[in-house]
């Protein structure tokens, strides 16, 4: 079921929250809204759901204009990052709520119930109050309570925030699995990159109510249109003045020409990562330093150690955008002071 989002405006007061949002998110994928907090994102998921209001636009849900039409009626799934757990019900009561109001037939709503409960692997807690459950299981039960109604659309504003980076990424995997069972259209805001990167077909970054760019995230990390997609999209350095993924440079012992010559000022092991803290020739402090990302093997056999001088460049076929925008040239027969005028 896919969605077309046409020109979207929505200003609070003076506040501009979306300008001009023009975004297609194609049927049956997982589509992650990225960006900053107070980019957008959730205000446009609330409008794509119903419960926000566009000053001007329009969306689509599988080509019927759902502008105008009540939340109730969109048929979407909605799940939120605090769960929205009915506190005085039981996991399997919570997940047939939405069947109960639609006055379903009970065998249905029991089957049903039961089924999405084993999906979820939550059937043994069936029994349970929210409070009972761990995190991870209560954002489980809330994503089962949403697909009992087996919505067009799944929309997930920050579904893992409120947990840890284990239960995170552990959570991120189960809901790839569980996609692929229910292919329903999914769209889920985060500000987490790796979430982003891990679990999305499609990315679109958002920043100050506009889209920056949208794609596959490879698309988005080997070819970003802006630095601000390359800035939060990954790691980023300054090298010759240009920005560039730390583990892009090629770090030599011996001088090399076109390279950048540095000394290591500090060198951290994280993990199977060093860290290297690189202040270029001629920098008078450390604002100017280059960070590279090396295997703790290459460093090893590197021989680096702090005080130590070495030689940068990028790595073939790295991404790198200059930092300043690139000044117009002017044209034959034109003054130079009237291009940059």
């Amino acid at each position: 079921m896919s969605i077309e989002i046409q020109d979207i405006n929505k200003n609070f007061g003076d506040f501009v929250a979306l300008s001009h949002v023009n975004l297609s998110i194609p049927s049956g994928k997982i589509t992650a809204l990225l960006g900053p907090s107070g980019g957008g994102k959730t205000t446009l998921l609330r409008i794509i759901a119903g419960l926000e209001e566009a000053d001007t636009g329009t969306v689509s849900i599988e080509g019927v204009d759902a502008t105008d039409m009540p939340a109730q009626k969109r048929n979407i799934g909605f799940v939120f990052q605090h769960y929205a757990a009915f506190k005085h019900l039981t996991v399997a009561k919570n997940v047939a709520f939405g069947l109960s109001i639609r006055h379903k037939p009970k065998d249905e709503i029991e089957q049903k119930v039961k089924e999405l409960l084993e999906l979820v692997h939550l059937d043994q807690f069936a029994d349970r109050l929210p409070s009972q459950l761990s995190g991870g299981q209560r954002q489980r039960m809330a994503l089962a309570r949403a697909l009992a109604i087996e919505p067009k659309v799944l929309l997930l504003d920050e579904p893992f925030g409120a947990l840890d980076a284990k239960v995170r990424k552990e959570l991120r995997e189960w809901l790839r699995r569980l996609h692929e069972h229910v292919h329903v259209t999914t769209l889920f805001v985060t500000h987490d990159q790796e979430e982003a990167l891990e679990l999305a077909d499609q990315v679109i970054v958002v920043n100050h109510g506009r889209v920056e760019q949208a794609g596959s995230p490879v698309e988005l990390y080997d070819e970003p249109a802006s630095r601000f997609v390359m800035s939060f999209l990954g790691e980023v350095t300054t090298l010759d003045s240009h920005l560039i993924r730390p583990h892009d440079i090629t770090v030599h012992t011996s001088p090399v020409p076109g390279t950048v010559a540095g000394t290591i000022e500090r060198s951290m092991r994280v993990g199977f990562e060093v860290r290297l803290s690189v202040r270029p020739e001629g920098a008078v402090d450390d604002s100017r330093n280059v960070t590279v990302n090396l295997t703790r093997t290459f460093a090893r056999a590197l021989g680096l150690e702090d005080g130590g001088q070495v030689w940068l460049e990028p790595e073939k076929g790295a991404t790198r955008i200059p930092l300043l925008e690139p000044v117009a040239v002017p044209e034959s027969g034109q003054e130079l002071d009237s291009a940059v005028a």
